[in-house]
């Protein structure tokens, strides 16, 4: 059987240039603001600065984006998904239970710092239009760009995507093209390759941390990279990367030999990236800039719902609204994140202003991501069977240099980088909610094994004194085991009004880490009475289980295993289907359990985090006029209840 993933994987010309359209977008855009930021931490440099400087960027890219993702991470691969979330969903099962709190921790500052990513690069990008006329306003025009981009996300991307690649490659050709035309200003840029430079800086200048703050900025997308693994493959990913390096650097180093050239002219707040531009190429710069910040703001907002969908299937977050958009498959689109990000794009347009503002509060929220990753990739290494020196020195290897990172970006906390702290502290609090709270609900719901229970299920399926609830009365269980049922769905057909019907279907969702995956199995326990039946649907897949049910249902009569006609006399003799109604169990929390405090806050808490998702009927694409939804109390309890005595 061919993979699912085995199409995206394959190397050809067609998949690199998509892969350079898709991947690149976040890193390829760092060139507009990296080397303004590292002059605004010493607008009067010498050689030796700027030759240390774009040393460490070079050498940044080749240690923290080539050596730990392209060549570790992208073998840390789910079913050939990437991403923090991918890889914990890879540890979840061994005994390291805490590592969902690094993984949460992760995805929550991803996605925080993600927020600004869409504002620094477009405000960038339309800064350049001050060098034509300094009276233009930039503001209004960025947010009309970043509305823009949020609008036509409903609609999908996959006839804009086709426009990527080429686009994007002009760009990065564009970027080397511009470097190479400035290196000859100052050929000792070269030296650059030295890493003595890099250290010969970061050891004797006084603002060592405020430079490492700055070239940080030239690895924020990697992260990124690794997350798209599943749109492109790592095949594609790991050859397009060595031509995007290449011209990153090239650019890089042409701003630095112009920046080299100019000592002493240099004027601060003058981004070099649009300097070394001609002044009859300016115009057309500006636009590839700004086309090349809107791509670089649609992978991101890809890649957010893409975690948002992983963290809901971990349990991580409640169900919300998911479309699919367009034909292409696996095409995300959630209006909660949308309008979310929209909302946190805004509003850091408006608190920060301009670029260098967003520049200082850029970066710390994503170091705490890559120091996640670092070490759930340093547990992987030692669940796939590496050696544990070579774990431990790749983990204290990057922990050292992430840490080193995170300490050079805190001094960003007072200058903005509280903003993304803010928000990455308000989804990690709901991801850790609701992953807690679900499992203190999971503890405490009470199972019956299903054999004690076939003989009076059949009864009362024959009857005829008990009215008929439906033709086909369907369950939706919540219990991993197929052995095992809830007793509240035990108490729902015989206690609660027992319910006859014809056929029961007992239906568990079962979310699958892997992407594509729409497989089921089903399991006859009562002969022509009682069925199970296990959905296996992945992140990607619409969970439309009224559909698979009937597709189910047309499988199993083909086979001659299920007969759907009504047992209806007047029905039956018209060959017409029966009913169908599903039955839902709502547990809510009882303000009567005995529990620990912690446990009763988190379970208060997750009754307002519930607020944020959809109903359990609609998040299963179910007929809600076919839905009867039973409200039970869930009572949690320590002690023994103690027992009422009657008095002498």
């Amino acid at each position: 059987m061919t993979s699912p993933h085995s199409n995206s994987n394959r190397l050809s010309l067609l998949a690199l240039l998509v892969t350079v359209g898709i991947v690149f977008g976040d890193i390829g855009t760092s060139p507009l603001y990296v080397m303004k930021a590292i002059t605004g931490v010493n607008p009067g440099y010498d050689n030796n600065y700027i030759i240390g400087a774009i040393s460490c960027i070079i050498w940044t890219l080749t240690l923290q984006t080539t050596f730990k993702y392209v060549i570790v991470a992208l073998q840390a691969d789910n079913k050939g998904e990437g991403g923090i979330l991918a890889l914990y969903s890879l540890l979840k099962k061994i005994r390291y239970k805490w590592l969902f709190v690094p993984a949460i921790i992760g995805a929550s500052t991803l996605i925080a710092d993600g927020v600004i990513t869409p504002a620094v690069t477009v405000t960038s990008a339309i800064e350049g239009l001050e060098t034509l006329n300094a009276e233009i306003p930039v503001l209004p025009i960025v947010m009309i760009i970043i509305t823009l981009i949020f609008i036509i996300q409903p609609f999908g991307t996959g006839s804009i995507g086709k426009f990527f690649g080429p686009f994007m490659l002009a760009w990065f050709m564009m970027l080397g093209v511009l470097g190479i035309f400035h290196v000859a200003d100052s050929p000792i840029i070269f030296k650059a390759f030295n890493p003595y430079y890099a250290f010969n800086l970061l050891l004797n200048h006084p603002a060592w941390f405020l430079i490492l703050g700055a070239v940080f900025l030239c690895t924020t997308g990697a992260e990124a990279l690794y997350s798209d693994l599943g749109h492109c493959g790592k095949r594609n990913i790991t050859y397009a990367w060595g031509f995007v390096k290449v011209m990153l650097i090239l650019n890089y180093l042409g701003q630095g030999a112009w920046l080299l050239n100019v000592e002493g002219h240099y004027v601060k707040g003058v981004n070099p990236f649009y300097a070394i531009m001609p002044d009859w190429f300016l115009v057309f710069g500006i636009f590839m800039s700004t086309g090349a910040a809107i791509i670089a703001s649609q992978a991101l907002l890809s890649g957010s719902f893409t975690i948002f969908s992983e963290a809901i299937n971990l349990n991580f977050w409640p169900r919300i609204k998911i479309k699919y958009p367009g034909s292409h498959k696996g095409q995300l689109y959630i209006p909660l994140v949308n309008l979310f990000l929209y909302i946190g794009c805004i509003v850091t347009v408006f608190l920060f202003k301009t670029s260098s503002n967003m520049e200082a509060a850029y970066g710390l929220a994503i170091t705490l991501t890559m120091l996640t990753t670092t070490l759930l990739l340093g547990f992987w290494m030692r669940y796939k069977g590496v050696k544990t020196w070579i774990s431990i020195s790749f983990m204290s290897l990057f922990l050292l240099i992430e840490g080193l990172f995170f300490v050079s970006n805190a001094f960003k906390f007072m200058r903005g980088g509280w903003y993304t702290i803010l928000l990455a502290a308000v989804i990690f609090a709901i991801m850790f909610v609701w992953q807690k709270a679900t499992k203190i609900r999971n503890k405490f719901i009470d199972y019956h094994k299903f054999d004690r229970h076939l003989d009076i299920i059949s009864d009362i399926s024959k009857d005829k004194e008990i009215p008929l609830h439906a033709s086909n009365l369907v369950y939706i269980s919540k219990s991993e085991n197929p052995d095992e049922i809830e007793s509240k769905v035990i108490y729902s057909i015989i206690n609660k009004h027992p319910k006859r019907a014809d056929h029961y279907f007992i239906i568990r969702v079962n979310y699958d880490d892997a992407p594509d995956t729409l497989e089921y199995k089903y399991e006859v326990l009562i002969p022509d009475t009682l069925y199970s039946i296990d959905l296996f649907l992945g992140y990607r897949i619409e969970p439309k289980v009224s559909v698979y049910l009937r597709q189910i249902i047309e499988d199993m009569v083909e086979k001659g295993k299920f007969n759907l006609t009504s047992n209806y006399p007047a029905l039956k003799k018209r060959g017409i289907p029966g009913d169908f109604r599903f039955i839902i169990i709502h547990r809510h929390f009882s303000p009567s359990s005995n529990c620990l405090p912690f446990e009763k806050l988190v379970m208060q808490l997750y009754g307002y985090v519930c607020r944020i998702g959809i109903t359990t009927e609609k998040a299963l694409g179910l007929d809600t006029s076919n839905v009867t939804v039973e409200n039970v109390p869930l009572i949690i309890s320590r002690n023994a209840e103690r027992r009422i005595t009657p008095r002498n």
